[in-house]
């Protein structure tokens, strides 16, 4: 049998990138100028490309992935955490054809987040609060994918330094939970989460960093996640 007797659906990638502006959990968006969902907003992503001789099978999905942050944001993949996250493949979720999509979450640095840019087959990129998108109108499944993406962000908190993603290079104490308390939606107890501060410094997850923060009482000791030393 060849390769024309097997039903062929076509495959994307979306991209769930997140970040912390003004002390709020936010995924970018961006407006479609295209049918399907014409201005409407939707995750950043686009189809697979599949080469065209019979040799030439095309891109790995990683290589799509990181295609499609950068043509869609103007943020390159070495300047991001990106992973793949999970695949949505429910029949109808385009009602163009068949389509896979193999979902990514990107995590974006505060100080990274006001450069991006719209790029590709969209008119527009915006930083929407993630707890207001149950008000909004999304492209095609998009909604489900990004509750997918913060639960599993949310989850990896508790055994990864996945944090680091989302602060600036260096911080304080009361930064760092601050993030925790964002992410989670949960307010931290300082007390225990200085316990688990002081864990991550033991397991050389964290050390000391060069410098101090201004405060308003007085100048506090900063930190850096250890991978950037």
């Amino acid at each position: 049998m060849s390769a024309r007797d097997y039903p062929r659906p076509s495959v994307s990638v979306d991209l769930v990138v997140l970040t912390i502006v003004d002390a709020q959990l936010r995924v970018l968006l961006v407006k479609r100028k295209v049918y399907p969902f014409k201005g409407s907003w939707a995750l950043p992503g686009g189809f697979v490309r599949v080469g065209e001789l019979p040799d030439d099978q095309g891109e790995d999905l990683d290589a799509a992935a990181k295609r499609e942050l950068e043509e869609e944001t103007g943020l390159g993949p070495d300047r991001v955490y990106l992973e793949q996250l999970f695949t949505f493949g429910k029949a109808g979720r385009d009602p163009r054809m068949r389509v896979i999509t193999v979902a990514y979450y990107a995590l974006v640095r505060p100080d990274l987040a006001p450069l991006v840019r719209a790029g590709g087959d969209v008119s527009d990129a915006e930083w929407f609060e993630v707890s207001t998108l149950k008000k909004m109108e999304l492209a095609f499944d998009h909604r489900e994918i990004i509750e997918v993406a913060v639960d599993r962000v949310r989850g990896k908190l508790d055994y990864s330094d996945i944090a680091f993603e989302l602060v600036p290079m260096t911080f304080t104490i009361p930064e760092l939970r601050h993030v925790y308390a964002i992410v989670t939606g949960k307010e931290m107890d300082p007390g225990n989460f200085r316990r688990r501060f002081n864990r991550m410094i033991e397991n050389g997850v964290l050390e000391k960093a060069p410098g101090k923060r201004i405060t308003v009482s007085k100048p506090a000791t900063v930190y850096r996640f250890k991978r950037l030393a």
